[in-house]
């Protein structure tokens, strides 16, 4: 092959691999299409997420954060006990209850916590391009705003509303409307 045509080849795999995504999944996460449940091995997803079981730990933090994810205009469900079993007496330090979206950050210490940790115990990919299988335009809102950047490097914090909208590429995003907290956490 010609010098030229070599250069051309790996240009085109470069565009290739960005469109898809470029990043490689962690192990033991899906690259599939949703719908995505939660883990059932609660302490090994916990440990790739760097995160352990601090059930009947005294609390020093206990915030809450809503995830959104959008198939276009398809909500994809974020599934109830996502590192949590009252059953196993397990409770990772973020964790999801129910399926309503709360992500629930409790820890016995103050630290910063990440929506990439979150699926990295969910078990699904996520990078700056791509959440799970879906292909497309990845716009990603915290608190009403466009984020730019890698969306697992997004903090977690207390009433903060995080949307990852999948749509087709040159589709023009729209914001969505803000969530409607439960009186609980309000």
């Amino acid at each position: 092959m010609k010098p030229a045509a070599v250069g051309a080849a790996l240009a085109a795999l470069t565009v290739v691999a960005l469109v898809a995504g470029g990043t490689t999944a962690a192990a033991g996460t899906s690259r599939s299409a949703p719908p995505w449940p939660a883990p059932t091995a609660l302490a090994a997803r916990a440990d790739d997420a760097g995160l352990r079981n601090v059930w009947g730990e005294r609390l020093a933090e206990h915030v809450h954060t809503h995830l959104t994810v959008l198939d276009g205009d398809v909500p994809v469900t974020v599934p109830a006990n996502v590192g949590h079993s009252d059953a196993r007496r397990f409770a990772a330090q973020l964790h999801t209850h129910d399926t309503s979206g709360i992500l629930h950050v409790e820890s016995p210490t103050r630290q910063t916590f990440t929506l990439g940790q979150f699926f990295d115990e969910w078990g699904v990919s996520l990078g700056p391009a791509h959440v799970g299988g879906l292909r497309g335009e990845l716009t990603v809102w915290v608190d009403g705003r466009r984020f730019i950047g890698d969306p697992r490097s997004i903090a977690l914090t207390n009433r903060r509303e995080i949307v990852l909208d999948i749509t087709t590429i040159g589709e023009v995003p729209h914001r969505p409307a803000p969530f409607d907290w439960p009186p609980q956490y309000r």
